[in-house]
């Protein structure tokens, strides 16, 4: 059995990450270019949308994204709560604000998206309220984290925010194909169990963006996790020279 625990010491952590910063980084500033490029010149217009349907490649990897943040911060909530892991909280903290980032985008392109294909801005449909309501339950655990004096009750504090706040997660998914709630969006047209109902033409773009925007969750998750762990390295240092500081006086 794999020995998590090994894997959450800081130590550990650090050195393991350190070579996966700059490849993780070097991938999104090659695939962003790349999925734009196919995005704008390369796909095809829709025979409906025309145009319009190029924000598609923008929109719909943030709102994977975004889900898959929130799974992430609940997951990682869960195990600090569960097991203590030591940096299960900084990963939780860590990937809140990349996945707070991702709903907004999700729900400003939607917005523009929306417009000039439903003829309105906003509608209060079941998954554009369902992914408000995940952009609001970020931006609370953050709020909530850094709510108390005391980091760790904070941390449990907004820990229990995240792990309730996951039932979203499957409604926002399954608002459309499985619930059969009022909603403008349309069905799955990529994970369908048959067939995708995309052109590949549509396709290859759409799956470049989405590995853009996953190196980019990569990247900037442990490039936090990682300036956790230094600034608290700074804090522990800083302590042990105030405390050698009072002994020294002390003992004078």
């Amino acid at each position: 059995m794999i020995n998590l625990h090994r894997y959450a010491n800081p130590n550990q952590f650090m050195r393991l990450s350190s070579p996966l910063v700059p490849v993780a980084g070097l991938l999104t500033c090659l695939l962003f270019p790349i999925g734009l490029y196919l995005a704008l010149f390369v796909s095809p217009p829709d025979y409906e949308q025309r145009e319009t349907v190029r924000i598609m490649y923008v929109h719909v990897p943030a709102a994977w994204m975004a889900l898959l943040s929130y799974t992430l911060m609940a997951v990682f909530s869960a195990v600090a709560l569960i097991w203590r892991h030591p940096l299960a909280n900084v990963m939780a903290r860590s990937v809140a604000p990349i996945g707070a980032s991702f709903t907004l985008i999700c729900l400003i392109t939607g917005s523009l998206w929306g417009q000039p294909t439903w003829g309105t801005w906003w509608v209060w449909d079941a998954r554009l309220t369902s992914v408000l309501i995940l952009f609001f339950l970020f931006v609370g655990y953050l709020v909530l984290y850094g709510a108390f004096d005391d980091v760790a009750k904070g941390a449990r504090a907004a820990g229990l925010i995240a792990i309730v706040g996951f039932i979203f997660v499957p409604i926002i998914k399954f608002s459309v194909d499985l619930l059969d709630l009022r909603t403008l969006h349309q069905g799955a047209s990529v994970s369908k169990l048959s067939s995708p109902a995309i052109h590949e033409s549509m396709m290859w773009p759409l799956m470049v963006m989405a590995a853009a925007y996953l190196c980019y969750l990569i990247t900037f998750l442990l490039l936090g996790v990682r300036t956790e762990i230094m600034a608290a390295r700074v804090r522990a240092g800083q302590r042990m020279r105030a405390e050698k500081g009072i002994q020294r006086g002390n003992s004078e």
